[in-house]
């Protein structure tokens, strides 16, 4: 999977989960962010880039 803000390979675990979050935009689908995005900015900033 590819962080939805940066464009970055997320990492996945052993089981199959990502090393990140999903986050829901204005229509509510899930978008994938990475950590290092999560760490830049801010939840309202991420919101809007989504």
């Amino acid at each position: 999977m590819k962080c939805d803000v940066c464009g970055k390979k997320v990492e996945t675990t052993f089981l199959g989960k990502i090393v990140g979050s999903y986050m829901k935009n204005k229509n509510s689908k899930k978008k994938v962010v990475c950590p290092e995005c999560q760490k830049k900015h801010t939840k309202e900033e991420l919101l809007k880039k989504l």
